[in-house]
């Protein structure tokens, strides 16, 4: 009989919950969706960013139903990891009280990016690149680890 594990939480904070943590929840939903519960917010809540839903709509993550949420929303929630993907701002990146692992990686904010509307693109596109190929990195060995457990 196979042993159900249940999801581990996770938490992705930024400053504004409009372009990192909203990608970084999308992504390890479509990376990870099955070992996780994803959840983001920021410092303070505005509004997910048309470039962030653009670029993860061109990779077949939609994310237009997100909506940009404070992290005392989720105060007194226990979360299994708090993750925060501030860089330049990380002076006003929240702080996230009770999760079991608390993780940080600065990513730019392509938010913060002037130019263009090819120009802005060119830059979500990277920062969303590189939010995947760290999420990989970083979680699946906790992943395959899992796995292992439910077959043991």
């Amino acid at each position: 009989m196979e042993q159900i594990i249940a999801k581990k939480k996770i938490l992705f904070l930024c400053v504004n919950n409009s372009a990192r943590s909203q990608m970084a929840e999308g992504l390890m939903r479509k990376v990870f969706g099955n070992s996780y519960d994803v959840y983001s917010a920021g410092s303070r809540a505005t509004a997910v960013n048309p470039y962030a839903i653009r670029v993860l709509a061109e990779i077949g993550v939609d994310i237009s139903g997100l909506r940009s949420k404070s992290v005392e929303e989720y105060f007194g929630t226990d979360m299994d990891y708090a993750v925060t993907l501030c860089g330049r701002d990380r002076g006003v990146c929240p702080v996230f009280p009770g999760a079991k692992k608390y993780i940080h990686r600065e990513f730019d904010d392509p938010a913060g990016y002037g130019g263009n509307e090819n120009e802005m693109l060119t830059v979500f596109r990277r920062v969303r690149d590189e939010i995947e190929d760290w999420l990989r990195q970083t979680f699946s060995a906790d992943v395959s680890s899992r796995k292992g457990e439910k077959n043991a």
